[in-house]
Order: structure tokens, then C-alpha cells, then sequence
């Protein structure tokens, strides 16, 4: 059995903080995490000495599209890869993959193809990040608040297409998007958590009285916060009012700076304290690439500055990666560790992993990145495989 004991700085669990920390790797798992001076070497463990950096756990992203050049519903192994291998560089160890509106038909194929690659991933050793299951965002969605999702594809909630979809992910379909709003959407709501599938609300123009009707349902997330959102108003306060206020429901950030305002993060940070923020980066293909034109699902987006938006301008997805966000929030004097949470802990309770993902505990898998004090990757491991 292969042993590693990795000694820093600091490790932020998140939840707590060990100074001078030893944390032993065996076989893709964290075995022993504390002080590295109550800590011995076992026999033919290697030990590596990362003095000065702070370990995290891996960032886990619960909506993400693309990256390095693919989109996630080309749903080949290479552009699967092309998108594990560009995100896990930045710390990301973990995502799920997250598909746009397009014909059932598409949707399906793409699925189809997911599962196959999270079996294959599943059955090797592979360095790059881990893909826990799909994200259906679309069809399903308001056609007053679709941003760049194809107003021709979106379909009224379905149970029975939402059941092709969960069929077609082969028992790896984990959230779902969807305007509450919708004629059917509360059968389909049910539908989607007897599958397992968590449920958020998103793209969507409900009102405050129709959000909560949807979280008295079962649905308990939302989606990239503000965005795609019926406004709030001090006479309509909307969906935007019913998260803020509503304990248990956790809310999606894209904390690019471009997506969402300064003084709107803050209130969201402040509103839903820190066990209640997810941060994602709603990335798409051209993450990590130049600016240029990208595939979004079918349809073409253009990047510049960093920027990406569709033929009429519109904000499509983004360029963000986690490491990034983090830094974003903590310069706006979020606790590093609150941050880390954002990252970690929280997106893997909302999937129910938390005994397994966004944690440093004994018996976690070895999902750990390196830090520099300004907040940098220095080095990730996914399952114990360095990067």
C-alpha cells in the first residue's frame, strides 16, 4: 500500500485550522490528518515537505459547461479530459458536468456519453478532475429569463421527458435546473428528487410566492444567484427575496466581478452567511484559452477580455476558475476559511458527499490543493495523484 505524508503550513479543513499539519495519504485516501510533531513516518512512506503552503481541500464545481478548448456535450473522452485536465489545474477536483438546452435528442446523446466517461474514469487511475455526475440546465426554463439557452428547445417541466434524461445518465444525474414558475414543474420537482437528483431553482421569473412553494416541495438550491433571475424589488421581491431569506436553501455565486455586483455579493454573503453561498464558475469551453469564438452547447459564443456573450450580446457563461473566485471573495474580506467553504464543503453536502468530498477528515478522499499565500495553486492531487 502506497503512503504519503504531506507536511505544511497550514491545512484548513475548512472547518477548523491545523498549524504545522501532517496529513498521511494512503491509496487516494486521507488515513491520519493533524499536528506533524504527533505524527510518525511509517515504513516506506515518502514524505513531502510543502512548508510555507496551506493545504485546502479540492474546489468542487456544481455547474460547469466547459474548458480547455470542449464543451461538456461533445461528451467524448478526449473532450472530457481536455475539460478535467484544464480545471484541475486550477484546483478544481471535482465537477459536475453541465449541459445546456438543445433537442431531447442531443441532451440524451450527451448524457449517454457522460456516464460512459465517469465508468471509464471511475475503473482508472487518473490525475485529472473527477466528474461526479451531470447538472441538467435546460429545458426546462423560462423563456423570459432563458439568457443565452435557445428559446426554440425549451420545453414545459415533463416527467416523462426529465425521465429520459435521468435514463440516459445511467444513474448519474445529481441536479437539476428548473423555473418553478412552469406548468408542471412541481410533478417534475418530485420526480427529479425520487431519482435523487437534487433540485434548484433557476432561469426562472417566479415570484416570491412561487419560490417558496417550490422549496416547500423539496427544491433547495438556486442557481448562479441574480442571474437569469426575476428582479427584486422593495413591492416584488421575487425569487431573489425568497433565497435570501430562506434558511436551507443554498445559492450559486459566479463571483467574477462581471456577473454579478460588487455590493450584491456582499449582501448575498451576509444574507446566507457562510454555509449558504456555493461558489461555482458557470465556465465554458474557452476557459483557459484566448479570446475567441467558442461553442456553447450547438450554438457560438464570443469571448474578449475574458468576457463571453452570444451573437446579441448577452452574458454566456464565463471564463472564471475557482482559484479565482476564491481570491475575488476573500478580497472582499470573506475569512479564508468561509471561503474555502464556499468551495468545498458546501457543494458536497448539496450532493451528499460531504463524507467523502470537500473535506480534510480521515477517510476523505485525497482531493488536496496547495496554496500559496497569495492565495495561488502551487500543487493539487486528485485522489492522491499529483497534478
Amino acid at each position: 500500500m502506497s503512503a504519503t505524508l504531506l507536511h505544511v503550513n497550514r491545512a484548513i479543513t475548512p472547518l477548523t485550522e491545523i498549524h504545522d499539519a501532517g496529513i498521511l495519504i494512503r491509496d487516494g485516501v486521507i488515513e491520519t490528518i493533524g499536528p506533524r510533531n504527533a505524527m510518525s513516518l511509517p515504513a516506506s512512506a515518502k514524505e513531502i515537505n510543502a512548508a510555507g503552503k496551506i493545504a485546502t481541500p479540492g474546489f468542487i464545481d456544481v455547474h460547469i459547461h466547459g474548458a480547455g478548448g470542449h464543451d461538456v456535450m461533445e461528451a467524448t473522452s478526449d473532450a472530457l479530459q481536455a475539460v478535467s485536465k484544464t480545471i484541475a489545474a486550477h484546483g478544481t477536483t471535482s465537477f459536475l458536468a453541465t449541459t445546456v438546452t438543445s433537442s431531447p435528442e442531443n441532451i440524451c446523446k450527451a448524457s449517454q456519453g457522460i456516464s460512459r466517461y465517469i465508468a471509464l474514469q471511475r475503473q482508472s487511475a487518473d490525475t485529472r478532475a473527477e466528474i461526479l455526475g451531470i447538472h441538467f440546465e435546460g429545458p426546462f426554463l423560462s423563456p423570459v429569463r432563458r439568457g443565452v439557452h435557445p428559446v426554440e428547445w425549451l420545453k414545459l417541466p415533463s416527467e416523462e421527458l426529465l425521465t429520459k434524461f435521468i435514463a440516459a445518465a445511467g444513474g448519474h444525474a445529481r441536479l437539476l435546473t428548473i423555473a418553478p414558475e412552469l406548468l408542471g414543474a412541481m410533478p417534475c420537482i418530485d420526480a427529479a428528487q425520487k431519482s435523487g437528483m437534487v433540485v434548484g431553482i433557476g432561469h426562472t421569473d417566479a415570484t416570491c410566492e412561487q419560490a417558496f412553494a417550490a422549496f416547500h416541495q423539496g427544491a433547495h438550491h438556486a442557481i448562479h444567484m441574480y442571474n437569469a433571475m426575476r428582479p427584486f424589488s422593495h413591492r416584488d421581491s421575487g425569487v431573489i427575496g425568497a433565497v435570501l431569506t430562506s434558511r436551507g436553501v443554498t445559492a450559486e455565486l459566479i463571483a467574477d466581478g462581471v456577473h454579478v455586483d460588487e455590493t450584491a455579493m456582499r449582501l448575498l454573503l451576509q444574507a446566507k452567511g457562510a454555509g449558504g453561498v456555493i461558489l461555482i464558475s458557470d465556465g465554458l469551453s474557452a476557459t483557459g484559452m484566448p479570446d475567441g469564438k467558442y461553442a456553447l452547447g450547438s450554438f457560438e459564443v464570443t469571448v474578449s477580455g475574458g468576457v463571453c456573450r452570444n451573437a446579441e450580446g448577452n452574458l454566456a457563461g464565463s471564463t472564471l476558475t475557482l482559484d479565482r473566485a476564491l481570491r475575488n471573495i476573500v478580497a472582499l474580506g470573506a475569512p479564508l476559511s468561509d471561503a474555502l467553504r464556499m468551495l468545498t464543503l458546501n457543494p458536497a453536502t448539496l450532493l451528499g458527499i460531504e463524507s467523502k468530498k470537500g473535506s480534510l477528515r480521515a477517510g476523505a478522499d485525497a482531493d488536496i490543493v496547495l496554496l500559496d499565500d497569495a492565495l495561488n495553486v502551487t500543487q493539487v492531487w486528485t485522489r492522491s495523484f499529483s497534478n
